[in-house]
């Protein structure tokens, strides 16, 4: 299948090489070039990847509001409505981080209204994400995105770079099973949205203490409260939990998140031997 990816980035980078689709870095907020990229490739499907997390963390959206609309809002709706006016099946990575609730009480499916608006991040993929339910378009919402392979966007390289770390459990996306996911979904041209997080609950305290044992037996990190984490960030998290089960209708079960976890860091540390 002749393919294209928009986002030279983590997650584009990824893709591309995994499905031997071409990485395009022009860009798309110029929607001629787009369309003109478009009409010489000609591919059967449009990943779209273009987005701003923010560096070195998702604060930096806060500080940089224009950039981030233009790339998590304008470029998103300028690939969707272009390759529904040409006919071409289009994927859209969007983002689980949209939903707190009291007490993590509730568990968020695709069909639940948005409740977290308190970050410009999650504001932006909330209004991308509505535009794009006007339009032929699959929908991928992953969180905290976490692979085997480093990179300064992997979970695990941000966690390891952190002196201080908040213990609390998040739904999370280890990226080598949001691959198959995509794949899975794309041979049956599935539209729409689907939570796209392993089931069960980590947290980032987990993580690195699997990290110590796995990777680095002297690697070093303090354990800080919810409320000191509260005083060194700019805009609370998103907490909710995400529901996985319109995956499982599609028959599609992704491993629970401790077991990929595990998984994610054997194959990570191949890479620091």
């Amino acid at each position: 299948m002749k393919g294209i990816v928009f986002g030279a980035g983590f997650l584009g980078s990824r893709i591309s090489k995994k499905f031997n689709y071409e990485l395009s870095k022009i860009n798309v907020l110029d929607k001629y070039a787009l369309e003109q990229t478009l009409e010489q490739i000609n591919p059967e499907i449009v990943i779209n990847a273009v987005g701003k997390t923010g560096k070195p963390n998702i604060d930096w959206c806060e500080t940089h509001k224009e950039e981030t609309f233009l790339s998590n809002v304008i470029a998103a709706a300028n690939i969707g409505i272009t390759c529904s006016k040409k006919k071409i099946y289009s994927v859209h990575f969007g983002s689980g981080g949209i939903y707190t609730a009291e007490n993590r009480k509730r568990i968020f499916n695709e069909e639940d209204e948005p409740t977290f608006y308190e970050q410009t991040y999650a504001r932006t993929k909330i209004i991308s994400e509505r535009i794009l339910k006007e339009f032929p378009c699959l929908q991928l919402r992953i969180h905290l995105p976490l692979d085997d392979a480093p990179h300064e966007k992997n979970l695990i390289d941000k966690l390891k770079s952190y002196k201080k770390i908040v213990d609390v459990k998040s739904s999370m996306t280890v990226i080598p099973d949001m691959l198959n996911v995509l794949e899975n979904l794309v041979e049956k041209r599935k539209i729409g949205i689907y939570n796209v997080t392993n089931p069960g609950l980590i947290s980032f305290v987990e993580i690195m203490k699997m990290y110590q044992e796995i990777v680095d037996p002297m690697h070093k990190f303090e354990i800080i409260s919810n409320e000191e984490f509260s005083k060194i960030i700019l805009k609370k998290k998103a907490d909710g939990v995400l529901d996985t089960s319109k995956l499982a209708k599609e028959g599609i079960i992704m491993p629970n998140i401790q077991n990929a976890v595990r998984e994610c860091l054997i194959d990570y540390k191949k890479y620091l031997i």
